[in-house]
């Protein structure tokens, strides 16, 4: 599940009968293993809704247009997805995290024919988000109900073209998730030339996202980060996409579109982002933490 700060992409104004048919549908909500979820309608497009889980934003959707991408770190992800393989080519992905399954319906849309795994470790959640925003059956979508690791566990040797990583549990991603030993897992999984990309949110002094920034470089030979700069600047709390690979990133694309978009972010990469860690060590299994909780405002 994501977890973040809420940025609109667009401010789009439906009209007419798209607008009549939103102002229709009413929020939906059930008790999930981790906490209450909720999906309420996006006032704007007419079968859209925004996942929340106790009260907190989780991830957005849009039934009629799967490749719209409404949260700002969503967008992030999309862009990786793109750049992940030529346009158009079926790719191997896996989704540690469910939410709303918003990225695997996006590639499902982009790159027809690719096949996915999704790991959500909330049953309920996954029995919910199915039943109120069902996934296409032809879209070749597998979730599977596990912890994120062990799932993981269960995918073939280089089978994936792309593993994201958008796990929270409450408004935290657990210690398991963060250190060098996950993230070997996460290699052996990955087609040499494959991709990593995880969603971290942190806040000042951003010691957690510069520990997670040094041990993504110890694992991988290609590490780059994109997010607000204030986030970077460590302004203000929220969520940074973390981009690893043992080829060559898509630095020049990738920046392109992050300066591009309706909330513009930097991507950082080379000595910068070297610098950046100031030095922090590579997270462990035994030194391994939750990442921060959120300040109470955030989510105002």
């Amino acid at each position: 599940m994501a977890k973040g700060v809420r940025k609109k992409a667009t401010a789009t104004a439906t009209r007419g009968r798209g607008a009549a048919r939103a102002r229709a549908l009413e929020p939906v909500a059930a008790p999930v293993d981790g906490g209450l979820a909720e999906l309420v309608p996006d006032r704007d497009r007419p079968r859209a809704w925004t996942l929340l889980v106790d009260g907190k934003p989780q991830s957005h959707v849009d039934l009629d247009d799967p490749s719209y991408l409404d949260f700002e770190y969503q967008r992030r992800f999309g862009h990786i997805a793109d750049l992940t393989a030529p346009p158009g080519r079926p790719v191997h992905a896996v989704h540690l995290g469910g939410g709303a399954f918003t990225l695997a319906r996006y590639i499902a849309a982009t790159r027809p024919r690719s096949t996915q795994q999704v790991v959500e470790w909330d049953a309920a959640l996954v029995q919910f988000v199915r039943r109120e925003a069902p996934l296409n059956p032809a879209d070749r979508i597998r979730v599977r109900g596990a912890d994120a690791r062990v799932g993981l566990g269960k995918v073939p040797d280089g089978w994936a073209d792309l593993i994201v990583a958008d796990v929270f549990s409450g408004a935290r991603t657990p210690a398991h998730l963060t250190s060098v030993e996950f993230l070997a897992e996460v290699r052996r999984a990955l087609r040499p030339d494959g991709l990593y990309a995880a969603n971290i949110a942190d806040g000042p002094p951003l010691a957690h996202l510069r520990a997670q920034v040094a041990t993504a470089r110890a694992a991988f030979a290609h590490v780059c980060l994109t997010a607000d700069p204030a986030v970077l600047r460590g302004r203000r709390f929220g969520n940074a996409v973390l981009l690893a690979a043992d080829r060559e990133l898509p630095i020049a694309e990738l920046t392109r579109r992050a300066a591009t978009d309706p909330h513009p972010a930097r991507v950082e990469h080379g000595r910068p982002l070297a610098d950046f860690t100031a030095g922090a060590p590579p997270v462990t299994d035994a030194t391994a933490t939750p990442s921060p909780t959120p300040p109470p405002k955030v989510f105002d």
